[in-house]
């Protein structure tokens, strides 16, 4: 009953006219070309996509943090950052599958670094653009 009711109130609805602010299909086609380029020389787009996704959970990006100090292993990581060991090693597991971190084994012990300085990048300037907002937003 209830979903005839709604089917019957979707289906009595208009359609919304819908509005295109440009009149013409392409207005600068010099910078619609510059762009179409620039995106056909990046990487995939789900890819770099997936990146961002990795740093976006505080849990990594505080285990990324902690090796931007230089390389640990999963017991150090673990009293350093306050996680629990089997949190640190699922999380490490993700980030070396991204590529965000390499291992490296001494005896029974394994390592953990940033992959490269690509990520210690990534990081510094996520850091300071995340600075940067919370200044700007202070004045407004």
């Amino acid at each position: 009953m209830c979903i005839m009711a709604h089917m019957s109130a979707a289906q009595t609805l208009a359609p919304q006219p819908q509005f295109d602010d440009c009149e013409v299909a392409l207005i600068h086609p010099p910078a619609v070309f510059a762009v179409r380029a620039a995106l056909g020389v990046m990487p995939p787009v789900p890819d770099v996509a997936g990146l961002f996704a990795l740093l976006a959970d505080p849990t990594r990006l505080r285990l990324l943090a902690a090796l931007a100090t230089g390389e640990l292993c999963v017991c150090d990581l673990a009293a350093a950052t306050g996680i629990n060991r089997t949190t640190v090693s699922h999380q490490l597991r993700t980030l070396r599958e991204g590529r965000l971190v390499r291992s490296r084994r001494e005896g029974r012990v394994i390592f953990y670094a940033l992959d490269d300085d690509h990520v210690r990048d990534l990081m510094a300037m996520g850091i300071a653009h995340a600075g940067e907002v919370a200044v700007g937003s202070e004045n407004r």
